[in-house]
């Protein structure tokens, strides 16, 4: 049985809804997160950095991230839901254009730490936002979660035509890179009005559930997330894997002589694919209410996580591309699918915060482990071939994971 959000004023169509939340995605992942990827070779270059502190850049970003998850439920009881995604965003911003100001180590892991703590904030009251509203259109519940968790694609695909574009054009600048982290935190404010609309059009609170949830327990009753376990695990080695990949790829494809006009169509190309999983994968989210899907994406990941090491030709490393750009965002919309399916709304802020907090202890392991791995012998292609393991390994834990069953 179905829910209808409840609101003194119209709700806007749900499609529309969940393309404007979609921009928290953009910025907490597509932009503040993802596009560091872009601006590693020419700061790595400038500031004479090894792999391993390169990666510890997404590393501290990562660690700002768990910080801000494991606050973050506590922050929306005490604010509201909407108002913590659009402050969250806010800062965000601002903290990605003060990383054009500084170019001591210190002082830029800070703001990568900072904007980490702000981007959680956005990621899961954003995702907390798209399951209510997939919870009123029940049918279409997957298509949203994903329309959500794709929205990072649309941050990439700004992020892949800002960059070079602006590092070409302050090429003869000093540090020209600090150009294109103002053009970023420019991008990430558009972003954030479209945010500050839907946060104004969707409630703040959860409507109104019927006596059972979609695994049958009432809405009071407890459920131990320990039994999300294999789940758990799964989405650890996750953010471990994704993330050396989503790190070091445009380092790697440069290794091996890609132009810069060919890493801006790697990377268009990736986020568009992102866009279009949305719809690609949705059907496969409402279907299983187990850990299938995630097991079954987290196989595809290290596929195309090995392939552009297996050859450095450009058509596999478009297949690349494209296959991690359609896969990966789905990943992290099968655990808020899981959440939702087996929990009742009242607990699922803290189902996604659980999720969101391992998914975040991975990230702050997989960029460091995987630019030491760079440092030593054979290179990225090595780190890499560690990053698709761990994919694997995560798609074992969770084909483990089944559908919880009414205590």
């Amino acid at each position: 049985m179905s829910t209808t959000l409840t609101s003194s004023a119209p709700v806007p169509p749900t499609l529309r809804l969940a393309f404007a939340l979609s921009m928290g995605a953009a910025v907490s992942l597509g932009i503040t997160r993802f596009a560091y990827a872009l601006l590693l070779p020419p700061m790595r270059d400038d500031l004479g950095w090894s792999y391993a502190l390169a990666g510890g850049m997404n590393t501290a970003n990562a660690v700002g991230y768990l910080v801000g998850a494991l606050v973050t439920p506590a922050l929306m009881r005490r604010f509201g839901v909407s108002r913590l995604l659009v402050v969250g965003a806010v800062l965000a911003s601002l903290f990605m254009a003060g990383s054009g100001f500084v170019t001591a180590a210190p002082a830029l892991l800070l703001q990568r730490l900072l904007a980490g703590i702000a981007s959680a904030w956005v990621f899961v009251a954003g995702g907390l936002m798209a399951a209510r509203l997939g919870e009123a259109d029940a049918s279409r519940g997957g298509l949203l979660l994903g329309i959500y968790y794709g929205g990072t694609g649309f941050g990439i695909l700004a992020s892949a035509l800002l960059v070079p574009q602006v590092l070409q054009a302050a090429a003869g600048e000093p540090h020209g890179w600090a150009w294109a982290w103002w053009a970023l935190a420019v991008a990430s404010g558009v972003a954030t009005v479209l945010l500050a609309w839907a946060g104004r059009a969707l409630p703040d609170r959860p409507a109104p559930v019927s006596a059972t949830s979609a695994s049958g327990a009432a809405p009071g009753a407890p459920v131990a997330l320990r039994r999300f376990g294999w789940a758990l695990a799964g989405y650890a080695f996750f953010g471990i894997g994704y993330i050396g990949y989503m790190t070091f790829v445009i380092a790697l494809l440069r290794e091996q002589g890609a132009s810069a006009g060919f890493v801006t169509l790697f990377y268009a190309l990736l986020g568009i694919a992102c866009i279009a999983s949305s719809r690609l994968w949705a059907g496969l989210l409402d279907r299983y209410r187990g850990g299938q899907p995630q097991a079954l994406l987290n196989g595809l990941l290290g596929v195309a996580t090995l392939l552009p090491v297996l050859s450095a030709s450009a058509p596999i490393a478009l297949v690349s591309g494209l296959l991690f750009g359609g896969v990966f965002l789905s990943v992290v919309a099968s655990t808020t699918a899981l959440v939702r399916h087996n929990l009742p709304s009242s607990r699922w802020a803290q189902g996604i915060s659980v999720f969101t907090i391992v998914f975040a202890f991975g990230q702050i392991v997989g960029p460091t482990i995987t630019g030491w791995i760079s440092d030593g012998p054979g290179g990225l292609a090595r780190g890499l071939v560690g990053s698709a393991i761990a994919l694997w390994l995560g798609a074992v834990l969770a084909s483990r994971q089944h559908a919880l069953e009414p205590a």
